[in-house]
């Protein structure tokens, strides 16, 4: 076999069998197949797509090109959510607590923050002393004890897939469905999970900006979880504005205690409960949608939620006390407000400008080796199709420095006034 012969192949618009993919993966992962012809493999699949099997056994090839995690000493049905990344993206800190409150095991591998988007790592890690540093060992016992750890991914998982990201990457192969979709699902295939709820981003600040190719990528990933012998379901969510009040890691770690106290913005916890739902139903713990969400709205009431992230944050070194007293966050020395200069109403606010505002503050990296400040972000104070007033606070900087006046007016800039009120919608499909 000749990966020549392959890339003409795919170049002219065949399909690759399962042992051809197993070929390039193998070949790719152990250097036996140079960078070049991997890149215009990559353009090749780019320009004349994938079809379901093909995308299934890429997959399954970026797998089995590193460790797989086994947690089948966990007890019960593990249930793994993704978000395509987003701003102000929170939904982990909440979901992970709030399900495994009524008994669905959360065995969570989750990675740092790269660009606009934030890692829920570097936020948990807001919290004194939080550590994701444990043994496989450890984070399995911890699961069946609380029904919820969180550990940092370990290198040995899809190498493949962290070759070919950074090939695609400077080739401009990023924006492929069955790359995005193979990159997405190897890791969570390999992280040992029964079942995988998706949250499939789009708007202005998610990776897919375009509704329709939302849906395509999350049709995309449904089926190769499907075909991979994992329950699988996609929900599309809109990421056209943040989702909350808060971008940077300690204020969004606040916003999570807030919301599991009953307290957080209507979309966060709307979203929390949709998520959950379906997390829950494929878990078995509940017959339906309707059961499932009653079911998690009682532990938001009950205060169980919270009790069960104070139980998660000390088991894992982390300081309770920041669930009673949020000042023992990081704090910014400096705040700074933006203000509405016109009546209106909010018609707009552009998600990806926020998160890029954020990360000029120093809530997010630049590049991998940036190092991030844990306090500093944006805190909003209105949402689209909320009514202001001249002179209204929309914003608030949490900064490090006095040095903040472009960013101000990067953050400004993000919002559009209009005369007319806005709807904005948070769902917009569900696939499954």
């Amino acid at each position: 076999m000749r990966m020549v012969d392959l890339i003409e192949k795919k170049r002219n618009g065949l399909a690759l069998t399962k042992k051809e993919i197993d070929f390039i993966i193998d070949g790719y992962t152990k250097d036996t197949i140079p960078e070049y012809q991997m890149s215009a493999w990559a353009m090749a699949v780019f320009f004349q797509d994938m079809t379901e099997e093909e995308t299934a056994y890429l997959t399954n090839a970026i797998v089995q090109s590193g460790v797989t995690i086994d947690l089948s000493a966990i007890e019960g049905v593990k249930v793994d959510k993704h978000s395509t990344g987003g701003v102000g993206d929170t939904t982990t800190l909440v979901l992970a607590p709030l399900v495994a409150s009524i008994g669905v095991p959360v065995a969570k591998m989750s990675g740092r923050g790269l660009g606009h988007t934030g890692g829920t790592i570097d936020k948990l890690e807001a919290i004194s002393g939080f550590s994701v540093e444990i043994t496989n060992e450890k984070f399995i016992e911890l699961v069946n004890k609380n029904k919820v750890a969180v550990i940092g991914q370990t290198e040995d998982l899809t190498p493949a897939d962290k070759k070919l990201y950074s090939l695609r990457d400077v080739t401009a192969t990023v924006n492929s469905i069955p790359l995005i979709a193979s990159s997405i699902m190897s890791k969570k295939i390999a992280s040992g999970a029964d079942a995988i709820v998706l949250d499939v981003k789009t708007g202005a600040g998610a990776f897919m900006k375009e509704l329709d190719k939302a849906k395509e990528l999350a049709e995309a990933m449904v089926k190769i979880g499907r075909s991979l012998g994992r329950e699988t379901t996609a929900i599309i969510s809109d990421m056209s504005q943040p989702l909350g009040y808060a971008v940077g890691n300690a204020l969004e770690i606040k916003e999570a205690i807030l919301t599991l106290k009953g307290e957080g913005p209507e979309d966060l916890t709307e979203l929390c409960l949709v998520l959950g739902s379906h997390m829950t139903v494929l878990a078995k713990k509940a017959e339906n949608l309707e059961e499932a969400r009653s079911m998690l709205k009682e532990a938001l009431v009950s205060g169980k939620a919270l009790e069960h992230f104070k139980r998660f944050i000390a088991s894992q070194q982390g300081d309770p006390i920041v669930v009673d007293n949020l000042d023992k966050l990081p704090q910014a020395s400096h705040q700074y407000q933006i203000f509405v200069e016109e009546d209106g109403y909010i018609s707009g606010i552009v998600a990806d400008q926020i998160g890029t505002a954020a990360m000029m503050l120093g809530a997010g990296r630049a590049t991998k080796t940036s190092v991030i400040d844990l306090a500093v972000g944006i805190e909003l104070h209105k949402k689209i199709g909320d009514k202001v007033k001249k002179g209204d606070i929309i914003a608030t900087l949490h900064s490090n420095t006095e040095e903040v006046n472009v960013i101000a007016d990067k953050v400004k800039n993000a919002f559009a006034i209009s005369k007319e009120k806005t709807e904005s919608k948070l769902i917009y499909g569900i696939v499954d």
